[in-house]
């Protein structure tokens, strides 16, 4: 898997599992992290791939200690 990087003001990293079960999977966990931490993601989901973007709204879509707080708990999520 690839490492968190910038672009276009947004942290961003894509996630590959072996199905799509897996990956619908993760978002189930990653959702509810995100829902404790009051900060969500933005998210898509193709078949085995999810690819996140983070960014903080509050703060003019900057990208934030919240987003890096974020991207941390979502790593750990994958493992």
């Amino acid at each position: 898997m690839s490492a968190w990087t910038e672009h276009g003001g947004q942290l961003c990293r894509e996630f590959r599992f072996a199905d799509f079960s897996e990956a619908f999977a993760f978002m189930a966990r990653v959702a509810l992290v995100a829902e404790k931490m009051d900060h969500h993601p933005e998210w898509t989901n193709v078949w085995n791939t999810v690819r996140i973007r983070l960014s903080t709204h509050d703060a003019g879509g900057a990208i934030t200690e919240k987003d890096r707080r974020l991207a941390a708990a979502i790593d750990s999520i994958a493992g």
